[in-house]
């Protein structure tokens, strides 16, 4: 993703939505993956923090493509057990039905990036920052995915963040004057245009889906490069927010996800 874009989802995720909790740690936790058999729990590797990266704006030293994974590059889509998330949804207070979807978007990326090593609960700890869930100000996810009442953010008019100009004639947004933040995991239509994904496979990629959103997600860290090292995580969550607080507090969260269900 160009430079300018990735600012201004740093700028709109800070100003825009953001959970009502911030949870600060120096742990990460780094897990394989959320698994399709209900008797498994993953398996998790707790590492300490490191120094904070000088991380370019640029597409970070390593990735092999700055642009999504062509079509016929994507792996099917592998839907996680409800067992497995009805259990782990009640372990660690996560709405079962955002749970169901980063869970989802973790399963497929493994088939269809495998090297990227993502983990549910890190989805889950940048869903937990952004939006709550989907459960901002005391809203709610519908069965379809959908948060209830949508989440919007600020204009992003340069009065409180970088100056966006309107770029989806206010199709995701509601504003066809500026960009605003959408959905559970806060992309700005400009970046949803060129990392949209259809999670729930229904044919379309909207940003206000949380299983469309997760995916699209999960495409954007992984190309970051690999996730299985405290550099290599920390890099694919900084691509998504250039804060280091922003890095410290997803990775305290998913470590916290991780522990109750491994506990």
């Amino acid at each position: 993703m160009e430079a300018d874009v990735d600012r201004d989802h740093s700028w709109s995720s800070m100003l825009a939505v953001v959970a009502a909790v911030l949870f600060v740690g120096v742990g990460i936790a780094l897990i394989a993956s959320a698994h399709v058999a209900g008797s498994e729990r993953p398996a998790q590797e707790r590492i300490a923090a490191v120094a904070p990266e000088a991380v370019s704006d640029a597409v970070p030293a390593g990735n092999t493509s700055t642009v999504p994974l062509p079509v016929g590059a994507r792996a099917p889509l592998v839907a996680a057990d409800p067992a497995w998330t009805g259990r782990t949804a009640v372990a660690t207070g996560i709405p079962e039905r955002a749970l169901r979807a980063y869970a989802s978007a973790a399963l497929t990326l493994k088939a269809e990036q495998p090297a990227c090593g993502l983990g549910w609960n890190t989805l889950a700890g940048i869903g937990a920052i952004e939006s709550a869930h989907g459960t901002h100000s005391g809203g709610r996810l519908d069965d379809a995915g959908y948060p209830q009442p949508a989440i919007r953010g600020i204009p992003l008019d340069g009065s409180a963040s970088a100056a966006i100009s309107d770029t989806d004639g206010g199709v995701w947004d509601g504003d066809a004057v500026w960009d605003r933040a959408v959905g559970p995991l806060q992309f700005i239509p400009s970046t949803w245009q060129k990392w949209g994904a259809d999670g729930d496979g229904d044919g379309v990629a909207d940003p206000n889906q949380i299983d469309d959103a997760a995916l699209a997600a999960g495409r954007y860290l992984c190309a970051a490069g690999e996730m299985t090292s405290a550099s290599g995580w920390r890099r694919a969550v900084f691509s998504y927010n250039h804060l280091d607080s922003y890095v410290d507090d997803v990775a305290a969260t998913a470590d916290a996800y991780a522990a109750r269900v491994a506990g």
